[in-house]
């Protein structure tokens, strides 16, 4: 048992439980828009999600990003590279509009861990902000690039549902912002340090009724994207509902972050029924 209970916990520090996330996104957003996803690109998003969650998580903290001297950390380093070393193998086999796409989130990343201001550690050292530009990255990977590997045209619909895969990841960061407040520094000044756990809650509401009725403005509705769209919309009440300060342990960093694989399986079997 406390075998398992390691590995399961090196899963999830070792950022392969987003990762897993990230993939599952990619299949939604080939299901949703009808269009086939190039496996190397989803390939390529879960190893290099894995890279860079490691390198926020754990780089940033290691002198000059490669010393690590706790063993556990060296552990997820070595397996960091070896995720690199297949990022990189799949990254060759990508289109150069993708590679464009990637360019710009690859430098919003860069800003979010990479000291760039005198009186900041980095992007993410500003707590409002950080949530936004993390929610850009994964609208971005998730929707924009399988897109663009399609050779598919950046169309009203696809603008929409990236708009809605930004709401999507905004409402699944509120957990963590909610968590962490009783441990991030007020200088941060975090949106729950802002306004407070229940506003913030209320406004996270108001996304996920944002994030829902958006879907009637696009020029073409499936059956699928209503069931998809309302089945999270659900969802995120409940998880809105019952987020407090005071967590379990894998309430966050497991059950929350796994909203898209659920949801994953759940628009994988009703595409089969519609």
């Amino acid at each position: 048992m406390k075998l398992v209970k390691q590995i399961f916990n090196f899963y999830l520090d070792a950022s392969i439980h987003v990762a897993a996330s990230v993939f599952c996104l990619l299949e939604i957003t080939a299901l949703i828009l009808d269009i086939t996803i190039n496996q190397n690109l989803a390939y390529f998003c879960f190893f290099s999600t894995i890279v860079c969650y490691n390198f926020i998580k754990y780089g940033v903290e290691a002198k000059k990003y490669v010393l690590v001297a706790n063993k556990y950390h060296k552990n997820i380093q070595v397996f960091s590279f070896i995720a690199l070393a297949f990022a990189v193998y799949f990254s060759f086999f990508l289109h150069k509009d993708v590679w464009y796409c990637m360019g710009a989130l690859g430098l919003f990343t860069g800003l979010y861990a990479v000291p760039v201001l005198p009186n900041a550690k980095n992007l993410r050292s500003f707590g409002a902000l950080k949530v936004f530009m993390v929610a850009i990255v994964w609208a971005g990977v998730t929707v924009l690039l399988p897109v663009l590997s399609a050779n598919m045209s950046l169309t009203t619909d696809v603008w929409i549902e990236t708009f809605q895969r930004f709401l999507i990841v905004l409402v699944l960061l509120m957990p963590f912002e909610i968590r962490d407040l009783q441990y991030d520094s007020p200088a941060l000044k975090t949106i729950p340090q802002r306004f407070g756990v229940i506003h913030t809650k209320i406004a996270t509401g108001i996304v996920v009724l944002i994030f829902f009725f958006v879907t009637y403005l696009k020029d073409t509705i499936t059956p699928l994207d209503l069931i998809a769209k309302g089945i999270l919309f659900i969802s995120f009440g409940f998880l809105v509902q019952y987020t407090q300060g005071k967590q379990g342990k894998y309430f966050a960093s497991f059950w929350v972050e796994a909203f898209p694989i659920f949801w994953f399986v759940i628009v994988y079997v009703a595409n089969y029924f519609i």
